[in-house]
């Protein structure tokens, strides 16, 4: 039984709160400054207690980093707007070097020791970790170089986020000083909740909590993109901005699949689709590669199961099911003790021939594969989007319609959020 106040903390101090304790009123009481920001915060905690532990955290919608063009690049690169003053946000300052200066030896041009890599952050709204409310309003346009630490310089790959962050503004003059403190004449009336900018060329780590409920929040700044190849001098590329490094807002960020071996409705030959099987090749097979490591234990015989739809120019739409058996996972994508893996390879084990239109039918039944938390991976294959490996090219992209899923941030993969489900994939055969 907990003590009249507490909010039934563990000794080990796991569940992440404060007691919460409301103001009490009664006649005759007199009440100071310090119990209404008292009585303010309770109600602040039980908003950020009800946000992070019922909703979740993460971007809710816009927040999107876009390149800066070359016309623009005169803008101010102001990475406060709303956000906290340069001296509050832990943001560097200007370089060691004027803009227009050259570097070592001198023999570059003025125009070529500008630094124009600058990107620009959308409105929108996010929650972080703790359950304060992140608001952009305007967006606001960020000089990488400016913005980076100075001892972080020495990279060309960049993370970009932010974070929530408080300043006090309306200053407003004191009637008396309290007796009780040295309190100068004049005080800030108004708490501004805003935000600020982070930049780092230092991998974040990933939060790789399966409860973000009661465990201790150590991710305050929600990262947005990360930027591959900057080159300080030029602006930054939209193909180098890559936003699948953010987390959309939910409790949990679900498992899901980011790539497979075979391109979906693609019409191979015999012979390739024989390779890709690997009917005669133990380094063949299909493969499927996951977001994060799913458990290896769970990969067993009827989770996949391969379907030949037989076509042709005779009678069609006989139906036939190929053996197949999972191959070990490559040391470098099993976990420890190969516990957990990262991707699976599927190999045909029977000796079926393929004949001229038939159809192989994939089937991966992603609700019995668990990851690290025991959760079903995502695996609705929707629209048939997931890309191939290594070529990264998105089935269908060709023939227009959705290039990005709804959420605007590419690329796809399978999920609706919802966990479980089928993936479901297909390939045709020609003899030729």
């Amino acid at each position: 039984m907990t003590e009249p106040g507490t909010t039934g903390t563990s000794r080990s101090g796991e569940f992440d709160a404060p007691p919460l304790r409301r103001l009490r009123y009664f006649h005759g009481q007199m009440l100071g400054a310090r119990d209404f920001q008292r009585e303010q915060e309770y109600y602040r905690e039980k908003l950020r207690l009800r946000m992070r532990c019922l909703l979740g955290y993460g971007v809710v919608c816009g927040l999107h980093v876009e390149p800066v063009p070359r016309d623009d690049d005169d803008c101010p690169s102001d990475t406060a707007g709303e956000s906290a003053p340069p001296e509050e946000s832990g943001l560097s300052g200007e370089s060691a070097l004027p803009e227009e200066s050259t570097e070592a030896g001198g023999a570059e041009p003025a125009e070529r020791t500008r630094r124009r890599a600058k990107v620009a952050i959308t409105p929108g709204l996010a929650v972080d970790c703790d359950g304060n409310e992140v608001v952009v309003r305007g967006g606001c346009v960020i000089d990488l170089w400016k913005a980076l630490p100075p001892h972080e310089r020495d990279t060309d790959t960049v993370w970009v986020g932010v974070e929530y962050a408080e300043r006090p503004v309306e200053p407003t003059r004191a009637v008396y000083n309290d007796a009780c403190a040295d309190t100068p004449d004049c005080e800030f009336g108004w708490t501004e909740e805003c935000h600020r900018v982070r930049v780092t060329g230092c991998e974040p780590p990933a939060d790789e909590r399966c409860d973000t409920c009661c465990t201790p929040c150590g991710h305050k700044t929600l990262w947005l993109a990360r930027i591959d190849c900057v080159d300080w001098h030029e602006p930054v590329r939209r193909d180098r901005i890559h936003m699948n490094v953010r987390r959309p807002f939910g409790r949990h960020l679900p498992t899901v699949i980011t790539g497979v071996n075979w391109i979906h409705g693609h019409t191979y030959t015999i012979d390739e689709a024989k390779d890709l099987l690997g009917t005669h090749d133990e380094d063949g097979g299909l493969v499927v590669r996951f977001s994060a490591d799913v458990r290896s234990d769970t990969l067993r015989p009827g989770v996949v199961e391969l379907q030949v739809i037989e076509g042709g120019s005779g009678r069609n739409a006989s139906t036939w099911y190929m053996g197949g058996t999972f191959a070990e996972p490559d040391a470098e994508t099993g976990g420890e003790c190969d516990e957990f893996t990262r991707e699976f390879r599927y190999r045909q084990t029977t000796r079926e021939t393929l004949q001229d239109g038939d159809r192989v039918l994939i089937t991966v039944r992603a609700a019995f594969i668990l990851d690290r938390c025991c959760r079903p991976v995502d695996g609705t294959h929707v629209g048939g989007r997931v890309p191939t490996i290594d070529a990264g090219a998105t089935p269908a992209a060709a023939h227009g319609g959705c290039h990005l899923p709804p959420s605007g941030i590419g690329p796809w993969t399978s999920g609706t959020g919802a966990g479980g489900d089928v993936f479901e994939s297909w390939f045709f055969v020609k003899e030729r």
